[in-house]
């Protein structure tokens, strides 16, 4: 399979490569953010790309982050990616890239839930409850939830797990004020959002978000916002309680890995290229379906 599963600029100084973004450095204030077509899953970069996969989620979160932005500051500088990088680095750019804010990150992945499923399912499974928040007794796998609830988890280095944590471990991690804001604007981003899918024949499932702190302590939403990377989606018109939903995410390339009795310890299995092919179909089909 076709895909650009690393970067290599020549005009910029690489300082970071996560599961999917690289990160160039521009100067103090600025960086360069680039998705690549790879794809991690239960923590795990796979060593094939998905075609195209990056390209696509760049323009998903572009769109986001311009709806969403009235609700809450971008890490968008409002700079042009062909603008900081040579003529020679461009094919590695077009398309994927963005400049982006330095920021303080905020150690949590922001997670929203307004349906029944994956972990959360599991963990209701086991404890009648999501992350120790307890649920209505008698829910089956997709429902929708009474309201969303927010359930952090850690920041993992590479390789690692994340890690569920409650609110009260986040308020002693980070600090009253600043859990109480996370939780808050990450439940008033999952509600518009939804609304917005909804119109459009998407049900967001669940999302996480990212957020990081400017030169002012505002919070600033960063990374990613609501790609088939960091949330599920479900077609509405396919929608029925009881079972695991299909999705426009990449659960597809989950449930593969699941089937094959991987241990979900590296490396994964090698993704055949017919379930690349369906999942990059799937992700644009999102696109698709969100922008029009």
């Amino acid at each position: 399979m076709n895909g650009l599963t690393s970067t290599n600029l020549s005009s910029l100084k690489k300082i970071y490569s996560g599961k999917v973004r690289d990160l160039y450095e521009i100067d103090d204030r600025r960086m360069l953010m680039i998705a690549t077509d790879r794809l991690s899953a239960f923590d795990v970069i796979l060593a094939e790309p998905i075609p195209a996969k990056g390209k696509i989620l760049t323009a998903i979160s572009n769109f986001w982050f311009d709806k969403l932005r009235d609700l809450v500051p971008s890490h968008f500088t409002g700079d042009q990616p062909e603008d900081v990088v040579s003529a020679a680095d461009l094919p590695q750019v077009e398309g994927r890239a963005v400049v982006v804010k330095r920021l303080k990150p905020v150690p949590v992945e922001a997670i929203v839930r307004g349906y029944l499923a994956g972990s959360g399912w599991k963990d209701y499974q086991a404890t009648g409850t999501i992350c120790g928040m307890p649920l209505p007794a008698g829910l089956v796998e997709a429902a929708k939830l009474p309201a969303p609830i927010f359930t952090p988890s850690t920041k993992a280095a590479l390789g690692d797990h994340d890690e569920n944590v409650n609110f009260d471990q986040l308020v002693e991690q980070i600090g009253a004020d600043l859990a109480g804001q996370v939780r808050d604007t990450s439940i008033k981003l999952y509600l518009a959002a939804s609304e917005y899918a909804a119109t459009r024949g998407i049900i967001i499932a669940d999302t996480k978000f990212e957020f990081g702190l400017d030169e002012n302590g505002t919070l600033t939403l960063m990374d990613e916002a609501l790609t088939p990377d960091s949330s599920r989606f479900w077609p509405a018109d396919q929608y029925v309680t009881g079972s695991n939903p299909p999705s426009y995410d990449k659960q597809f390339v989950r449930d593969w890995l699941e089937s094959t009795g991987w241990n979900k310890q590296p490396p994964a299995p090698a993704l055949p290229a017919e379930v690349g092919e369906k999942t990059a179909a799937k992700y644009r089909e999102a696109l698709e379906r969100l922008t029009g």
